[in-house]
């Protein structure tokens, strides 16, 4: 197996260095970041009894900050310029400060850090963890997804999010997502039936990871072939990790490139990531659209900036504001609340990434505001932790409204 994954990533990085020495004679370009293939020693089981939905809080949080050590994946280098994060002039108030510090002793939080027109106004660490580690995402990777669905828009790469997946992804043809557009894999509403009960061994999202490989064929495709449809395309909201992987493909296909390749050029370096990257693969060698990236804790806020300012030559001119609006709304279930492109989206104009045990960016626009949260949660979700995270956003965003 391990001679797989080397052959595999050999072929998918030399491809790499070709798309990027593609600028035109005379003109001024800065490379983007490496992207080196990470292999651990041993492997972590993919077995569904054994998944990190299940290891014990002391196994997770030493997990959580080293997951290039259990998995492999690709590695992309820091950007070539830092975005300076410098420290804003007048902090949050005392008390507000000390209820965040509350907040993360209780929740179990690795970090927080809140900026504000870019600069910090806010950030600390706890469980041992500090500035220059790294942190796994879990699902807030599914937004960086997402961000390089945009990048491919931009690029002419994929026509636009009405495309057929079939188009992209032929092998999708004659599965339960026949007839279903790029735009509803990417707000979830293929109409696809889906299990993402994190609690059960038994769940999809559980087994998905560990369907047996197929020769020539992405797992996320595999996985796909055992799905059956429940509604119409378009007619019904169910979060699917499965269909940000097949984003995540989409946007391989259509680019030519892996994930993490296309991300050190249309994020890291555009959004100036101070620490490297590493974002996990599955068997079959892709990166997992839909999670398990990691960063250092201002890089996550920094991706949040990127988004905040509009990716302005990344992504279409409005993407983050389309990804980022109530594309879903979940109306009575639970009033202001939705979901877009790849966001989450909060009341008030608000929306952001989250990921299971306590991983969050949230963006305020009108604040021009950016809080980044990583954890290691008890339980992989909790309504009341995520509740009070978002009360403390409204707090900050009060605290510092001009």
């Amino acid at each position: 197996m391990k001679g797989f994954w080397i052959s595999t990533a050999a072929l998918v990085l030399t491809g790499c260095a070709g798309a990027y020495n593609s600028a035109p004679v005379g003109e001024v370009t800065v490379a983007p970041p490496a992207v080196t293939q990470s292999m651990p020693e041993q492997m972590a089981s993919m077995d569904p009894g054994d998944s990190i939905l299940f290891w014990s809080d002391e196994r997770r949080s030493a997990a959580f900050r080293d997951m290039e050590g259990l998995f492999p994946g690709l590695e992309v280098a820091p950007a070539a310029k830092t975005r300076v994060l410098p420290r804003a002039g007048e902090n949050l108030p005392v008390a507000l400060q000390a209820e965040i510090r509350a907040y993360m002793a209780q929740t179990q939080a690795a970090g927080v850090m809140a900026l504000k027109n870019g600069e910090v106004v806010f950030e600390d660490y706890g469980l041992g963890f500090g500035p220059t580690g790294r942190w796994t995402s879990f699902s807030v990777a599914k937004s960086f997804t997402s961000t390089l669905l945009g990048a491919a828009i931009e690029d002419g790469a994929v026509d636009s999010v009405d495309t057929p997946v079939t188009d992209i992804i032929p092998a999708l043809a004659g599965t339960a997502y026949d007839g279903v557009s790029v735009g509803q894999i990417a707000s979830m509403t293929s109409g696809v039936a889906w299990n993402e009960d994190y609690t059960d061994p038994d769940s999809d999202v559980a087994k998905m990871l560990a369907i047996a490989p197929v020769a020539g064929e992405s797992q996320a495709v595999t996985y796909a072939r055992t799905l059956t449809r429940e509604a119409p395309a378009g007619k019904k909201w169910v979060y699917k990790t499965l269909e940000t992987n097949l984003l995540g493909l989409i946007v391989e296909q259509a680019t030519g490139r892996p994930l993490a390749a296309y991300a050190a050029e249309k994020i890291v370096e555009p959004a100036g990531f101070a620490g490297g990257l590493f974002w996990m693969q599955d068997l079959t060698g892709g990166n997992i659209g839909g999670c398990c990236l990691s960063l250092r804790l201002a890089d996550y806020a920094r991706m949040g900036q990127f988004a905040l300012e509009g990716g302005k030559g990344v992504v279409p001119e409005g993407w983050f504001a389309k990804a980022g609006s109530p594309l879903v709304d979940f109306g009575e279930r639970a009033p202001g609340f939705g979901y877009g492109y790849q966001w989450w989206t909060y009341p008030g104009d608000t929306y952001g990434a989250q990921g299971i045990f306590g991983q969050a960016i949230t963006i305020v626009p009108e604040e021009k505001l950016v809080v980044a949260i990583v954890s290691n949660w008890p339980t992989a979700t909790s309504s009341d932790h995520r509740a009070g995270f978002r009360d403390l956003v409204g707090k900050i965003a009060e605290a510092l409204d001009d």
